[in-house]
Formats: C-alpha cells, structure tokens, sequence
C-alpha cells in the first residue's frame, strides 16, 4: 500500500516516489506481447534470425513493451496515494526509447513526482518520470512523462 495522500503530494514534488523490484523480460513476454499486438517483427521474435542479423546479437524487447511495464511497475512502488479511490491513465507526454532492451534482460521503475495539476472535485493530474533501467546497463531504455488521473475516494463516492 502506498504511503503516500492526495494532501502530502505538493511536498514531494520534484522527489523520487521510488524504485520497483526487477521484472525479467524473457522471449515467451516479448512472444506474447507480438501476439497481442500483431507485431511480429522478425527482430523481436525470431530468435535464431535476430542471432545472426540483429545489430544487437539477439531479440529485443518491442519498445512499447518497455514502455507497457511502466504502469504495473509503478504500481508496485505505490505511486498512488492511499486515499485516491483510483488513478487512472490520462496520457503520455514524451517518450524515448534510449536503449534496446535484450531477451532476458531485467528492468526496474525509477519514479519522479514532476508535478501537479489541481482539478476539480478534489481531482489531481499527476505528472511523474519515469526511468526504466536494464540491469548492467549503462542507459535507460525509455523515459518516459506520464500523466495520471487521480480521483480522491470521497469524490468517487458522490459521482
């Protein structure tokens, strides 16, 4: 559970909210995330191809699956507060892809409060940066602003 509230954000801007545990980015994840998405570029999935005609000596990770683990990852660091009934996605507002991400590779979330956006009804836009790391590597994969809604649970209530 977080340890953060919608009324203790304003002092943790510009402040790291956390660092998640590594997930592992195996061949069967990116095999099924082609699956989902129908992108079965030859560089992420075939793998004896990639071997032998991938600058990076191997598959890769897709990089919007990079960018799909920012959100579970953030949520295991507890990025939204207590008491907000939820926190929804509202958009993305720059992303880089700095770094391919291996077949086997571990990644992990760092997490930045960039800022806040009051609305109304108690509601807050929420703006944090996201680092994605690979384990060994000297860049990032992706950075990524994300922007997310959160509604406090009293305003959920009365909606």
């Amino acid at each position: 559970m977080s340890n953060l509230t919608l009324a203790g954000l304003n002092e943790r801007v510009g402040q790291e909210l956390g660092l998640s545990g590594w997930a592992m980015i195996d061949q069967a994840r990116i095999d099924n995330f082609a699956a989902c998405t129908g992108d079965h570029q030859w560089i992420h999935v075939d793998v004896a191809r990639a071997k032998r005609e991938s600058p990076f000596r191997g598959p890769v990770a897709h990089g919007y699956l990079t960018l799909a683990m920012v959100a579970p990852l953030a949520m295991e660091i507890g990025i939204i507060p207590r008491d907000a009934a939820a926190g929804l996605n509202y958009g993305i507002d720059k992303v880089r892809f700095l770094a391919p991400v291996p077949a086997g590779a571990r990644v992990r979330l760092r997490v930045v409060l960039a800022g806040l956006e009051p609305k109304d009804g108690g509601q807050v836009i929420m703006r944090t940066r996201n680092t994605l790391e690979v384990e060994g590597a000297e860049k990032p994969a992706l950075v990524a602003e994300t922007l997310s809604l959160l509604i406090p649970a009293a305003g959920a209530r009365r909606q």
